[in-house]
């Protein structure tokens, strides 16, 4: 690895979410013991829905529709699945100040720059976590979700950004628990967008939020 940067992994087939959040766990280890490099891994899932840590379950609508997964990331339901780009960020929060709400705001950052790429004006809400896309007359529709969660001050889990996913698959829970308000993609608001262009983008914006770049070691996980 390259001093002064972040270990990029892509995974080209769908990643089941068990073997995920292992290999997660697995570098978090590392990174807290100096063994492994910090970690930005780009993926897709089979279609799935996880419940976060203030899951409510009323808020699954279709259990029996996709294998759900609880997880121990911040939020609600949400779902995952082929067309959605998934960044799993695993982090060391002792070199950047030990702070989870910066942390937060970083990767919120770095979503909207990315989307930016695309000449899409991705938003936060206060008191609504993850990235809006306002369609006027009040209607907001949310194009990425932020979930995540930090052991001995290293993250994982990261977000999740909607490029081309079949957004009926949504419609089997509340999605963050947000009744109000819709989902979308770029597919959906007319952006012809593969999943190596939000890659691109991904990878171009890092640096310019968290000051370091990403570099591919071109190994599997």
């Amino acid at each position: 690895m390259i001093e002064n940067s972040v270990e990029l992994r892509i995974s080209s087939a769908p990643v089941p979410y068990p073997e995920g959040v292992a290999a997660m766990e697995e570098r978090v280890a590392g990174v807290r013991a100096g063994t492994a490099p910090e970690l930005v891994w780009l993926l897709e899932h089979p279609p799935l829905y996880t419940a976060g840590t203030t899951a409510q379950e009323s808020d699954l609508l279709s259990p029996d529709r996709f294998p759900v997964f609880k997880t121990g990331r911040g939020g609600q339901y949400t779902y995952h699945g082929p067309g959605q780009r998934v960044v799993y960020v695993v982090l060391d929060l002792k070199k950047r100040g030990e702070d989870v709400r910066c942390y937060v705001r970083d990767l919120e950052s770095w979503a909207i720059a990315a989307l930016a790429r695309f000449g899409v004006n991705g938003e936060i809400r206060p008191g609504r976590v993850g990235i809006w896309v306002d369609r006027g007359n009040g209607h907001e529709d949310k194009i990425g979700a932020i979930g995540v969660r930090v052991r001995h001050w290293v993250s994982y889990h990261g977000l999740a950004l909607n490029v081309a996913p079949d957004l009926a698959h949504f419609s089997g829970i509340v999605p963050c628990g947000i009744t109000d308000q819709g989902v979308t993609s770029l597919a959906k608001l007319g952006i012809a967008a593969s999943m190596s262009d939000m890659d691109a983008a991904l990878i171009e914006t890092f640096s310019e939020v968290f000051g370091m770049p990403l570099v591919s070691e071109d190994k599997t996980l």
